[in-house]
């Protein structure tokens, strides 16, 4: 868990301090650009990844503050960590215990989820915005995922660029092995990850589709899809408008069946959406500390948008019982008050007033 963290020059925060004493929950509220999102965001950062906005780093550094921004927190085990950006750099820098350190150890260090006010939509999007929804929780759970989605996605592009410029056939021969290779690690690492999810899922179910994760489903064996899948993409080298029409993990998409209302997710309304998509970050969360024995954090940007007073009770006694910290954002401090084990911090344009629970009369 965080014990405390502070943030120098990072969005509209020129230096602020957040205690969590120990709590589970840590409730941040205020109006609307108060600065409340940039405190989760900050706590994303520290995991190594580019944050929960998906930012240039450039943007992240204070208005007019020209030195970059820093984020240094401490951990319930006395470890210190902290990530910097300075100008001039190209990307961020990150230390742990004082000692330079990859972004790679930042996430190993700390295992995070998040959900914002964009993901409520998720079940209605489009197939892509799912897809790098299901694959950042696949990532928590296998370190090596976001490695083969990224190599997937350039190998894809050396094909396209290969095949529009007419180049030999042994050159798209050796293209299409790494990419059949990498194709079935990456579907394979979905299923397990869907099937150990459910396995925390009482009122939902995930599924995965995709034409090589279908393939796997249905008893395929690994080395047999790879096969196949190598053999689709040697007879499919034809450009259709200057483009390259091909099927594969990067096309995949997931559904939820909510077994409550015994619908799918994107037929049920927004807050049953809401609720399901919080039960899966819940379950996501229980699934990394039975697997690691890590405690992951959960970043919960308006948490409460779009549930009712029945659901946010639900919500609040789940919370409650997973062994996770909580970080969520809110309006009104009121919605939060029933929250067990926590510290309640209220933003207003950068500035914070930090408050234990234990020091509420």
């Amino acid at each position: 868990m965080i014990e405390n963290i502070t943030l120098t020059d990072f969005r509209n925060h020129t230096s602020s301090r957040i205690k969590t004493g120990g709590h589970h929950n840590i409730i941040i509220t205020g109006p609307n650009g108060a600065g409340k999102t940039a405190i989760l965001e900050a706590v994303s950062i520290l995991s190594g990844d580019r944050g929960m906005r998906g930012a240039p780093i450039g943007e992240m550094s204070r208005f007019g503050a020209n030195n970059g921004f820093s984020i240094f927190a401490e951990l319930s085990d006395e470890t210190q960590i902290s990530v910097y950006f300075n100008p001039g750099d190209t990307n961020r820098r990150a230390k742990i215990d004082g000692d330079s350190a990859t972004l790679s150890d930042l996430a190993n260090t700390l295992r995070m989820v998040w959900i914002t006010p964009r993901e409520d939509r998720i079940f209605v999007d489009g197939a892509s915005e799912r897809r790098t929804f299901f694959d950042r929780l696949v990532s928590s759970f296998d370190a090596n995922h976001p490695g083969r989605v990224a190599k997937l996605s350039k190998l894809l592009s050396e094909r396209a660029f290969a095949l529009k410029n007419g180049r030999d056939s042994r050159w798209i021969d050796a293209l299409d092995i790494q990419i059949s290779g990498t194709a079935i690690t990456i579907a394979d690492a979905r299923i397990k990850y869907a099937g150990e999810l459910n396995y925390f899922l009482s009122d939902c179910a995930i599924s995965v589709s995709g034409i090589i994760e279908s393939m796997l489903l249905n008893g395929i064996t690994a080395a047999t899809a790879e096969r196949e899948y190598l053999k689709y993409l040697n007879e499919n080298r034809e450009l259709i408008g200057d483009k390259m029409v091909l099927d594969g993990p990067h096309k995949s998409d997931f559904g939820v069946f909510n077994h409550t209302l015994n619908l799918p997710a994107n037929l049920t309304s927004t807050g049953q959406q809401k609720t399901v998509l919080l039960n899966i970050i819940l379950a996501h969360a229980k699934l990394i500390h039975t697997k690691t024995s890590k405690q992951p954090i959960i970043l919960l940007d308006e948490a409460a948008a779009h549930l009712d007073a029945a659901a946010r009770t639900n919500l609040f006694n789940e919370l409650s019982s997973t062994n996770a910290q909580v970080w969520a954002t809110g309006l009104d401090t009121n919605v939060f008050k029933d929250v067990p084990d926590a510290a309640f911090v209220t933003c207003t344009n950068g500035n914070i007033n930090n408050i234990l629970s234990s020091e509420i009369k």
